[in-house]
């Protein structure tokens, strides 16, 4: 798969032990260059669906898993093109002295459009995520008002993850062409 970008926060050091989350996003592309996205109402910020990978499971397997627990929307297999990785390098935030890499495998797919019941973990239902389908530019303005609201806090507040995905919006916007590759390789 493509690699996009790096984001490295350089917040660590490099003696520590590494930890690794490798996880799998979805691309949900509309007509008139919509998105559908989770929204945070109440960290005010947009991410794309998806999230880590279990053991045994393929990249495919993981992104319909995802993208239905997320959103309640039900990913079309035949539809599913890679898109590219971005690569996450910092410091745990749950783990003492060790480096925190998440490898984010995107993929552009289409969903059957009827919805259904999330199923959101603890952290998500604290964030009270939902279901948007935005524009880009909606998207991309939000995430930036959050990144921007985040700096100089102690905590970060997931800012990490915003930039990621803020960084993911902008290249779908800029190339609104988006890589037609078929491949569907369980990495």
């Amino acid at each position: 798969m493509k690699q996009l970008f790096t984001i490295d926060a350089k917040d660590y050091d490099h003696s520590w032990p590494k930890s690794y989350r490798p996880s799998v996003r979805g691309i949900i592309i509309k007509e008139d260059n919509l998105i559908s996205l989770i929204y945070s109402q109440k960290y005010h910020f947009y991410k794309l669906p998806g999230g880590g990978i279990e053991e045994g499971e393929s990249h495919l397997e993981t992104l319909i898993r995802e993208v239905d627990e997320e959103t309640g929307l039900t990913v079309i297999p035949d539809s599913i093109q890679e898109f590219g990785e971005a690569l996450r390098i910092q410091k745990s935030s749950t783990l003492k002295d060790t480096i925190f890499v998440q490898q984010n495998f995107y993929y552009i797919c289409q969903t059957t459009g009827q919805i259904h019941s999330q199923h959101l973990d603890q952290d998500e239902q604290e964030a009270d995520f939902i279901l948007k389908t935005v524009s880009l530019d909606e998207a991309i303005a939000a995430n930036q008002a959050f990144i921007a609201n985040c700096q100089g806090t102690p905590t970060k507040c997931k800012e990490e993850m915003v930039i990621r995905e803020c960084r993911i919006l902008e290249l779908l916007r800029d190339n609104q062409s988006a890589p037609q590759t078929t491949s569907t390789s369980n990495k």
